[in-house]
This record gives structure tokens, sequence and C-alpha cells, in this order.
């Protein structure tokens, strides 16, 4: 038998190893399994590596664009493997960080695949077979997410291919098919479209991003479109015949069939859960529809297990995961911790213009019963955002009319989502409409247009 632990963590993702971390200064002994990098997907393959890809695509559009700032650049080009380095060196420097903060807190990493046994016990198997077990008080299931797959659309890594594939691509296809309009599908589209890549998206729904606001997904469509993208929504991909040198993708609309060729597609449809092979059924964990039930503080059904993030119920985002890693395991330590109200929980999509938003849309308030006011700021009237040549795109505020309760925010722009976070506490401070028209905003800045909204919504707008 193997050191016991307080905490064993099984994963160490966004949600795993701040909660080794909080655990680990709250006065526990804590073991982290993890059979990959540390740092997990989001640091690895997901939010930091994508977004020094897109990075890569903002300068290399400001270069393109360099005249209109009065700077006289030729002959730029794309070094594409140049990009890919770039992403795979930011991410390899932020899983070394993860190492210092595990050697800083005394977390031991221990590599290998943990599998659940019974008596609050992990098997964990090493790479080259070894099986160890160690036991802990307390067991912490943050195992995470993967792409989904859809039947009609298997992932062979070369020619249909996920997000992972997509980072490190040996060579820039001249043109892609993008299979979902998610935070995924739309910042790949704008990464390989602005490096010159032709792309198609394809969305099953009625329009684009669709989990936010309807005005938002229109803005994004003109935006897209004016940037010479094809964009094709209430559509599905059937199958794609990869035989040939090209993929041809055969596409289910209301005008009929369409067959695109495309060097390759991607498929960017959602996340499935890591529940497979880590011992639920062994222990009798409880799960519904591919997610592990908890309580609010995140307990299974069996005493001294707990899940947290992407296997949970709740947005699969790592900030929720974070969060949820937290409170897990204040409640642990004997602390009251607030349960996290997934109202409250702000997304951000980090294409360009990007996309942020927390709270309800102006549909979804309506449909819960809420009597609106709706404000609206374009970035067209935001000095900064014209001093910076990003125009494009408005922040939307939803208050509640008869207690001006902060209902929402949708917000597509330049640097937006650096502005949701004080939509965010604001809400979490039960700030009403007025106190934000109140608050002194500096000029020039995009943040501006926050009170601006506010503002236009129990019209005191005052540069519309």
């Amino acid at each position: 038998m193997a050191t016991k632990y307080d905490l064993i963590v099984v994963g160490s993702g966004p949600g795993g190893y701040v909660a080794a971390i909080r655990a680990s200064q709250l006065g526990m002994k804590v073991g982290v399994v993890e059979r990959s990098e540390l740092g997990g997907i989001c640091l690895n393959w997901g939010c930091i590596p994508t977004k020094a890809l897109l990075k890569s695509a903002n300068v290399f559009e400001y270069v393109q664009h360099a005249k209109d700032y009065g700077i006289d650049i030729k002959d730029a080009s794309v070094d594409f493997g140049g990009m890919i380095k770039r992403s795979r060196d930011v991410a390899a420097g932020m899983s070394k960080g993860i190492q210092f903060l595990f050697k800083k807190n005394k977390i031991d990493h221990i590599a290998g695949f943990g599998t659940l046994k019974a008596g609050k016990k992990v098997e964990v198997k090493a790479e080259d077979g070894t099986l160890t077990t160690y036991s802990a008080d307390n067991i912490i299931l943050a195992t995470g997410g993967r792409s989904r797959e859809l039947p009609n659309l298997p992932i062979d890594g070369k020619k249909i291919i996920g997000y992972r594939e997509a980072m490190v691509m040996d060579k820039q296809p001249e043109s892609m098919v993008i299979v979902g309009s998610g935070a995924i599908g739309v910042e790949f589209a704008y990464f390989y479209n602005s490096i010159g890549t032709h792309v198609t998206i394809v969305e099953y729904m009625d329009r684009i991003v669709p989990v936010e606001d309807a005005d938002v997904s229109k803005q994004l469509e003109r935006t897209y479109k004016k940037a010479k993208m094809k964009v094709m929504t209430n559509a599905e991909v059937t199958s794609v015949d990869t035989k040939g040198a090209k993929c041809k993708v055969n596409v289910k609309t209301k005008k009929g069939d369409q067959v695109i060729e495309a060097d390759v597609v991607l498929s960017a449809v959602g996340v499935s859960t890591n529940l497979e092979g880590i011992g639920l059924e062994t222990v009798g964990v409880a799960t519904d529809k591919g997610k592990v039930i908890v309580d609010d503080y995140y307990k299974t059904n069996i005493p001294g297990v707990y899940a947290i993030g992407d296997i949970v119920h709740g947005p699969a985002l790592a900030h929720v995961a974070s969060a949820e890693g937290i409170i897990c395991v204040e409640k642990i330590a004997g602390q009251s911790p607030e349960p996290l109200d997934y109202n409250n929980i702000p997304g951000c999509t980090y294409c360009s213009p990007e996309i942020a938003s927390v709270g309800y849309t102006e549909a979804a308030a309506k449909e819960a019963g809420y009597e609106v006011k709706v404000g609206k700021f374009p970035f067209s009237a935001s000095g900064k955002a014209k001093a910076a040549g990003a125009p494009d795109g408005f922040v939307k505020v939803v208050f509640d009319a008869k207690y001006g309760e902060w209902l929402g925010a949708h917000m597509i722009g330049a640097n937006v989502t650096e502005m949701i976070a004080e939509v965010v506490a604001a809400r979490k401070l039960e700030t009403t409409g007025h106190e934000i028209i109140k608050t002194v905003h500096p000029h020039p800045t995009m943040s501006e247009a926050v009170m601006e909204a506010a503002a236009a919504a129990y019209d005191e707008v005052i540069h519309l």
C-alpha cells in the first residue's frame, strides 16, 4: 500500500489542479493523478494554445491592415509552422507553471491512469503497466472531456479532425469545412480564415453561436460573411467521402443537398465526458446522461467521492471547473462556501470580434416572465473603438423593468472578454441599472459602452 492522502484528485485540468492547490492551502495532504500533461486539456490543448494561435492571426490581420494606421509594411506572409510552434511553446510553459505550483504547495503528482476502487481507493496504472493503489479520505474526480464524435463524422485525425489536430497540423489547408459554430468552431474559423484558408461553417441550428443572444449571432454572421467565410445555417453534414484527394462533404439544407469539397473537415460539435474506465460502475457512482450526479457541493452518492468540471451538469468551462473545485474542497474542509450561481457564469468566445455574455438573453428573460428594459450601445459610437480601428459590435444589457435587476449582458467586439467581469461582479452585488449609469467610467475606454448601454435602457444615453 502506497501513501495515504487526505485528498486524491483524479485529473489535473483547471478543475483538478485548482482543487488540489486550495486543499493544500487548507492543510490537506494531496495527490493528483494525471495520465498526460499537467494542466489537462485547457492548458495543453484548449484554452491557452488556441488563444496563442488566435493572437498570431490577430497580429497578421494588423499587419495586413497596417496602412489603415499610417504604417507601410510590405511582403508580410504567414509562417504556419512558426504559429503552431509558438502555440505549443506557450502551452508547454503553462504546464511547467503547474509543476512549479505543485512543488510550491507540496502536492504529489501521481503519473498514470486512475481508477476508483471500493473503500476510498484509487488504483493508478503507470505508463509501464505497473499498478499502485492509493487511499484517501476524499477523492475528487475531475477527468474532463474530449471532442464529441458524430456517427456520420468519425474523426480519423487526418481528413476529419478534432480540435487537437487543428492545433498541430503539418501544413495549412487551402480549404476547410467546420461542422458546428459554438466557441471552438467559430474560433478556428477566424484563425484559419484570417491566414488565408477558405472556410465554410455548417451549423445545424438556425443561427451561428446559437447559445448567444440572437443579436450577437446576427452580428457575427455579418462579420464572417464580410470576411469571405461561407456560413450555412439550418444545415447538416450527412456524410463525408474521404477517399479522394479532397473531402467531399454532403450537406443537407432546406434548399436541397449540396456537396462541398475541402482539404479537411473539422468536427466542432461539442464535448464528450471522460467517464469510461475510471471505476464508476465498480464503486456504484450514479450518473445521468453521461454526467456524474452531484449535490450543490459536488458530493456523489458514494461517501467521500466528489466530482467537478465537465463530468457534472453545468457549463463545460474552465473557470466553472475551477470555481467548483474550490467550493468542493472548502466544503470538505468544514467551511461554509456558497453554492455556485450557474446563472452568473460568464461565457467568452475568442474569435474576432470577441463575444462575451452572462445571464439571461433578451428572449430567455421574456420567456422567464420578466418585463424587460433593453439597452444597446454600438462600438461605432465609441471614441476608443473608433480610434483603435475596431468599430464593429455592441454592448447589449437586459434589466428587469420592475426592480432594476441586471438580468443579462451580451457583448461582441474587440476586448469584450476583458469587459464582461464588470457585469458579473455587478450582478453578484445585486447592482441595478441606475447604479451602473451613475458609476463613472473612464474615457476613452471600451468599457464606457457598458455604462452607455445601461443608460440607453433607461432613455438616458448621451452619445447616441
